[in-house]
């Protein structure tokens, strides 16, 4: 199976969103790929403080998500959609996964938010196992990607072969200039991803925006912990790469003694 990671440029407004997704869809789609994954809160854009971002609604959302579904039917691809979504008088950072026929199958909420976030988003209570093409996967978003490494053991514990990983980090304003992934002076977020893919025996697909100043890049993880692929720092771009299917048994996930600790 062929997956791909894009990397876009923070939005500039929810049309902005939307070129950048048919665009990257794509290409992914020509090298082949069934499945792209988009940076958290793509549509409307993260709200980073440097950032202004189109304010969302309910309808606007709402569009975004046909738009996307209409994208994917085209594109023969699924698509993981992470955005703002509103429901029941609340808003929830969460990722949608669309099919290749364009069905929405359902999202992810963000259920452990930073603490930065809890005047944002509501938080999430629940999560889910998705599947495409006979591949079971897992989405955890950002922070709770990164600190809370139970949102993935529980994917892999539930038969995920891959987990997607939505992410945020970085500024287009200040902060280090990474050039090489895993560098034992680069933030800790790469580490985490390799982290999350080793103590758990699956691939891990992290997927962040395309920023000046990016904390981490966009990667792929195998289920030994070493990089498969990455993106390039700083520029907008998607890569394709191949998962083996067969190194993915969430052998060490499946040997946690849940009794010693819970």
């Amino acid at each position: 199976m062929k997956v791909a990671v894009a990397s876009p440029p923070f939005p500039k407004s929810i049309n902005d969103c939307l070129y950048w997704l048919e665009k990257l869809t794509r290409e992914a789609a020509g090298k082949n790929a069934a499945i792209i994954c988009f940076p958290e809160s793509f549509i409307p854009g993260y709200p980073l403080e440097e950032n202004e971002v189109e304010p969302g609604s309910p309808e606007k959302m709402q569009a975004a998500v046909q738009k996307a579904s209409s994208i994917a039917a085209e594109n023969n691809i699924a698509i993981i959609l992470p955005m703002d979504w509103y429901a029941d008088g609340k808003v929830y950072n969460i990722a949608h996964i669309i099919s290749r026929t364009g069905e929405v199958l359902g999202y992810q909420a963000k259920n452990q938010l930073d603490p930065t976030e809890d005047s944002i988003w509501s938080a999430g209570s629940a999560r889910h196992i998705f599947e495409v093409d006979g591949v079971k996967f897992g989405v955890t978003i950002c922070h709770e990607g990164f600190r809370y490494p139970e949102s993935v053991r529980w994917a892999a514990r539930n038969g995920a072969q891959i987990v997607f990983h939505p992410h945020c980090t970085g500024s287009n304003i200040e902060g280090p200039q990474l050039t090489e992934f895993g560098h034992k002076n680069n933030p800790y977020y790469e580490k985490a991803m390799m982290m999350r893919a080793l103590e758990n025996t699956i691939y891990f697909a992290s997927s962040n925006y395309a920023s000046l100043f990016p904390d981490s890049a966009s990667a792929l993880i195998a289920p030994d912990g070493k990089c498969v692929a990455h993106s390039a720092y700083g520029r907008p771009d998607v890569f394709v790469a191949e998962i083996d299917l067969e190194k993915a048994t969430g052998l060490l996930a499946k040997r946690l003694k849940p009794e010693n600790y819970y």
